[in-house]
C-alpha cells in the first residue's frame, strides 16, 4: 500500500451482559490496537454485575471508547439485535466489526492484518482465531453469500438444535468476528434476526 493511500477505518461493535470478567481482561486487548483510525463500542445490555462502572473507567482512559446501554424493556425482543442495532448506528467509521467480549483479538496487529483485506471489491469478511494465535480471513465480494453461513452459525450460538447437522456447522462455521461496510451493516443485522425467531420458539 502506498504510504499516501487512506487506511481502512474500522467500529469494532461488542455487545455484553454481565460479564464485568470479560471486560476487563479483554475489553483492554481491543483499545490497545496498533493502528490509527478505529473506535470501539460496547452496547451493554443493562449488566447488574459492575460492568457499567468499569466501562465508565475504561472511557475515561480511552477517549476512542465509546459506551452505550440496551434499556430493560427491550428484553423480550431481539435482544442480539437490537443491541448491535444501537452500535451500528452509533459507528462512524467506513468498516463495522461484529465481535464478542469473550474472544479477544490474539494481538495488538488484528486490525492491521485486517486491512490488508478491506479492498474495494470485498464486502464483507469472516475471521477465525486459530489455535495457533493467527488470523483467518475469508472474503465476500457479495454478502449473499455469506449468508447461509452466517444464519446457520448464530442458530448455533442461541442453542438451537444440538444434532450432528448443527454440530458441524458449530464445527466448520462458527466464525470469530465479521468485518462489513458500515454502509451494508443493516443487511447483516437482519441475518441475525433468524437466531432471534428461532430463540422465541423456544421459550
Amino acid at each position: 500500500m502506498s504510504t499516501t493511500e487512506k487506511k481502512a477505518s474500522f467500529s469494532v461493535i461488542v455487545t455484553v451482559h454481565d460479564q464485568a470478567e470479560e471486560l476487563t481482561t479483554n475489553l483492554p486487548l481491543l483499545l490497545t490496537q496498533q493502528y490509527e483510525g478505529y473506535e470501539v463500542i460496547v452496547v451493554d445490555e443493562s449488566s447488574t454485575d459492575g460492568s457499567a462502572d468499569i466501562l465508565k473507567q475504561l472511557k475515561t482512559e480511552n477517549p476512542y471508547l465509546y459506551t452505550t446501554f440496551l434499556p430493560k424493556y427491550h428484553f423480550r425482543q431481539n435482544r442480539r439485535r437490537l443491541a448491535f442495532t444501537i452500535g451500528v448506528k452509533a459507528a462512524k467509521k467506513e468498516w463495522i466489526i461484529f465481535t464478542d467480549i469473550t474472544t479477544p483479538p490474539p494481538s495488538d496487529q488484528w486490525l492491521s492484518e485486517l486491512e490488508e483485506f478491506a479492498t474495494t471489491s470485498t464486502e464483507l469478511l469472516l475471521g477465525y482465531y486459530t489455535k495457533k494465535g493467527d488470523v483467518t480471513l475469508t472474503p465476500f465480494d457479495e454478502i449473499s453469500q455469506a449468508a447461509s453461513i452466517i444464519t446457520k452459525a448464530e442458530r448455533w450460538r442461541a442453542g438451537i438444535g444440538h444434532d450432528k447437522w448443527l454440530r458441524h456447522i458449530q464445527r466448520s462455521a462458527n466464525y470469530d468476528f465479521i468485518v462489513v461496510r458500515a454502509n451494508r451493516g443493516h443487511e447483516v443485522l437482519r441475518l441475525f434476526a433468524a437466531e432471534h425467531r428461532l430463540q422465541a420458539s423456544k421459550e
